[in-house]
């Protein structure tokens, strides 16, 4: 299964990049996210390879990430392993007239097993949740909850 899903983003380029780069920001937007553990490499770097748990319900899922391309904001690109589940994502952000970035994430998928049937029975489900992580991103980016947390300790506005 391939499809694209893309938002625009209220903010420049650079500093989307900035917000996305940084793994310390996934719990502000990746519904779900229960821990992220590096296992070797550097954070973000070709090469680097990541176990991922999600909270889903009741269930705990797993999933191992390795970063494949890091040139940005032309392409990051990952894959992502979990049970029955192969995932390439590549991730471009194109810069837009007045400060606006678009995020653009192409999406490929390989199942097996079970999941095989879950993808032929639900398949707008996996690019609904695709889509939520760009809106989930989005919010958290144009809100900058760092910087609202800055403001709010400061006591200015």
């Amino acid at each position: 299964m391939k499809y694209t899903v893309e938002i625009e983003i209220e903010l420049p380029v650079s500093k989307v990049i900035e917000l996305f780069d940084n793994p310390d920001n996934m719990k502000h937007w990746m519904d779900g996210l229960a821990s992220f553990e590096l296992l070797n490499g550097v954070p973000g770097q070709p090469g680097a390879k990541s176990r991922l748990i999600f909270r889903m319900g009741n269930r705990n899922i797993e999933m191992l990430e390795t970063i494949t391309v890091k040139k940005l904001p032309e392409e990051y690109t990952g894959t992502y392993e979990a049970n029955g589940v192969y995932n390439v994502v590549k991730n471009r952000f194109i810069s837009l007239p007045g400060d606006r970035t678009k995020y653009v994430s192409e999406n490929y998928f390989e199942f097996k097993g079970f999941m095989k049937i879950i993808a032929f029975i639900m398949p707008g489900s996996f690019k609904k949740q695709s889509l939520k992580y760009l809106y989930d991103f989005k919010r958290f980016a144009e809100n900058d909850i760092k910087h609202i947390s800055t403001i709010q300790l400061n006591g200015t506005s």
